[in-house]
């Protein structure tokens, strides 16, 4: 049995929810190097499994998608 694809728009969103969510784990990976307060270093490092787990949730619904895109593992630092 075949897999249905995503419409254009149902892809376009979850492109983006991957890219927001992506986005959020870049954050809290960066910014639990800057918190100094243990209970909200527990909570971002409780955000940063559950956006990992998210992402790749999205990444198999991703598969669906009737075109593709590379999607990084690992996002790289913006540096100057």
């Amino acid at each position: 049995m075949n897999t249905p694809t995503l419409a254009p728009h149902e892809s376009m969103e979850l492109h983006e929810a991957l890219n927001f969510k992506t986005l959020c784990l870049a954050k809290s990976k960066l910014m639990q190097g800057l918190v100094f307060d243990q209970e909200l270093k527990a909570l971002m490092q409780k955000d940063v499994i559950q956006s990992t787990q998210q992402i790749t949730e999205l990444q198999a619904l991703y598969a669906r998608v009737p075109f593709q895109a590379p999607v990084p593992n690992n996002p790289t630092p913006i540096t100057q």
